[in-house]
C-alpha cells in the first residue's frame, strides 16, 4: 500500500471564492496548486494524496476533479454537495460519481453559525443518500457539540462511513483534555467512525510546537480507535500557518516512533486506512 496523505487542499483565488480565506491569513492567502505540493511529497516519501474541499461550492469540487486528470498522484477527492437539499444532493452525487476519484463529501460545518446544522432532518436525509451511494463523509468540527453529533450521525445513518477531521481540534496549545478525550472515545465506539491525525499543528503553539505537544492526543486516538481506523493528513497548505509540510510530516512520524508502534500499525496510519476508507483503487 502506498503512503497516503489523507487530507490536503488546493485553491486558486482567481477561480473560486473561499469566504473564510482572508488577507489576515497571510501565509496561505495565495494560490496553491499541485506543482507547489509535488516536490514536498517527493521529499517526504508520500505517494498519493486525498484532496479535500475548502469551499461549500460546486466550483471548488469541479476544480479539484479537474486537477486529478492532470496529476494522477491525487488518489481521491472529497467534494461538496448541498446535503441540506436532498433532491439536489442526489442529482449532484449522481453526476460526480461518474468520476472515479470522487470518494466522499464534506461541508464546512465548523463555519456554520448553527452548531447543530449537521443533525437537521434535511441533512440527515442527504447523508442517507450519501451512504446509499457508498460515499464517505468528512466531519470537520471544532466544538465538543460537533463531536457529540458524530455519535448521533452514526446511529441515525448506520451505513455511513464517517471520518473526524483533525481529531476535532483538541485544545493542544492550552493543554486541554476534557470533554474532548471522553467524546472522542465515545465516537470511537461506533465501528463506522474513523479519524484523521491531521491539523494538530495549528491547534498547538504556532511557533514552538513539537512532537511532544502532539503525542498525548495522538496516543489517545490510537488507544480508542486503533491504527486501522486512523489516517495521517498534512492539512497542507493550512499547515503553513504553524510550520510547513516537512515539519508536520517529520513531527507526526516522530510521535509514531516515540509510541513504538509495530510496523503494520504504522503502515495503517500512513496509508492503508485511507486506502480502505476512501476505496482507493486507482
Amino acid at each position: 500500500m502506498p503512503v497516503i496523505d489523507a487530507h490536503q487542499h488546493f485553491w486558486n483565488l482567481e477561480q473560486v471564492s473561499y469566504p473564510w480565506l482572508t488577507p489576515d491569513l497571510a501565509p496561505i492567502y495565495r494560490n496553491f496548486e499541485p506543482p507547489d505540493l509535488e516536490p514536498l511529497l517527493r521529499a517526504a516519501g508520500v505517494d498519493r494524496t486525498v484532496v479535500v474541499q475548502a469551499a461549500d461550492s460546486y466550483a471548488d469540487t469541479d476544480a479539484m476533479l479537474a486537477r486529478v486528470d492532470a496529476h494522477p498522484w491525487i488518489a481521491a477527492v472529497v467534494g461538496w454537495v448541498p446535503l441540506n437539499r436532498p433532491d439536489e444532493a442526489a442529482a449532484a452525487i449522481g453526476h460526480y460519481r461518474a468520476h472515479p476519484a470522487f470518494a466522499g463529501v464534506r461541508h464546512l460545518i465548523h463555519d456554520d453559525p448553527d452548531p447543530d446544522w449537521v443533525v437537521r432532518d434535511s441533512v440527515i436525509e442527504g447523508l442517507r443518500i450519501l451512504a446509499a451511494a457508498d460515499l464517505t463523509f468528512d466531519l470537520v468540527g471544532v466544538l465538543p457539540r460537533h463531536l457529540e453529533h458524530v455519535i448521533t450521525l452514526a446511529e441515525r445513518v448506520p451505513g455511513l462511513r464517517i471520518v473526524i477531521d483533525h481529531l476535532n481540534k483538541p485544545l493542544i496549545r492550552e493543554r486541554g483534555w476534557e470533554p474532548w478525550a471522553t467524546l472522542l472515545a465515545r465516537a470511537a465506539e461506533c465501528p463506522t467512525v474513523y479519524a484523521k491525525i491531521s491539523g494538530l499543528n495549528t491547534a498547538a503553539d504556532p511557533e514552538r510546537w513539537t512532537a511532544a505537544d502532539l503525542r498525548p492526543y495522538v496516543q489517545h486516538a490510537i488507544e480508542v480507535f486503533g491504527p486501522q481506523r486512523l489516517m495521517f493528513g498534512s492539512d497542507w497548505p493550512v499547515a503553513n500557518l504553524a510550520g510547513d509540510y516537512a515539519k508536520v510530516w517529520r513531527e507526526t512520524n516522530a510521535v509514531l516512533t516515540d509510541l513504538r508502534l509495530p510496523e503494520p500499525d504504522r503502515a495503517a496510519i500512513l496509508g492503508e486506512t485511507a486506502g480502505d476508507f476512501y476505496r482507493i483503487t486507482r
